[in-house]
């Protein structure tokens, strides 16, 4: 019987809501860290405000206080259940719960929330201090960006897997920050989603120029997806897993 890939359940769905009024949704995934696992999705998920120009992303004009969050059901692979985590300590006040990256803070656009309720929880984690096989990734080398356009599903509350390739030299640095390009015809609510590099098998090229054979499916987180560049292209724009890691370190 063919098993569900880890990846598939490793991506989940978000729900930002003020109170109970629905703004948008959007993907994310855990990592674990020094103090406890943390959920890694977009700042402009949790802001529900663009990154360019800080106006709100809801026609509504809303500002999400909460967060839905649909996690895996202990022991049971295949059911899922739906936590609600507050974004802020005090609303009034505007004491975000969430950390920012340690140097670049507002200006990377991802963000760790400590994670709270977790009762009858399983985690798949994924952890940016060991992001898999040190893979070739290269230009034209293919990605997955694992997570939900427009808040659909592919069956229960799996992701769907859209395919692109590496837009950019994986060693050189976007715009003068921690960013992959990637070509992939990504949309709304992917935002938050994981990258990643995923081979079914066989003879893969490796970093250091040797080739090496796995009997099955091997992968590298290459970073979180935030959006692309302008709305008229499928270039799309990804902060790179070392980013992610010196954000959980900080924590």
């Amino acid at each position: 019987m063919q098993k569900i890939n880890k990846p598939s359940v490793q991506s989940m769905l978000l729900q930002m809501r003020f109170n109970d009024q629905l703004l948008s949704t959007g993907t994310g995934f855990v990592s674990p860290s020094a103090t406890g696992p943390l959920l890694i999705t977009n700042r402009h998920n949790v802001t529900g405000r663009r990154q360019d120009n800080n106006k709100p992303l809801s026609a509504t004009g809303g500002i999400p206080n909460e967060v839905v969050i649909f996690h895996n059901v202990k022991g049971q692979l295949g059911s899922w259940q739906s936590k609600i985590e507050p974004l802020y300590f005090d609303p009034e006040n505007e004491e975000k719960r969430w950390f920012e990256h340690p140097v670049l803070g507002g200006t990377a656009d991802f963000v760790a929330l400590p994670l709270t309720q977790l009762d009858d929880v399983e985690l798949y984690p994924y952890d940016p201090a060991r992001p898999g096989e040190d893979m070739l990734i290269g230009p034209a080398e293919t990605v997955s960006v694992i997570g939900f356009p427009f808040g659909i599903t592919a069956g229960g509350n799996l992701p769907v897997w859209a395919t692109g390739f590496i837009a950019s030299e994986s060693v050189v640095d976007y715009d003068d920050l921690p960013i992959q390009l990637i070509d992939c015809r990504s949309r709304q609510g992917q935002s938050g989603s994981p990258v990643l590099a995923y081979r079914s098998g066989g003879m893969i090229a490796m970093a250091d120029g040797s080739s090496a054979a796995f009997d099955g499916p091997v992968s590298k987180l290459i970073g979180i997806y935030s959006g692309r560049i302008n709305a008229e292209s499928d270039i799309g724009i990804v902060w790179k897993t070392s980013a992610i890691l010196e954000l959980v370190n900080s924590i």
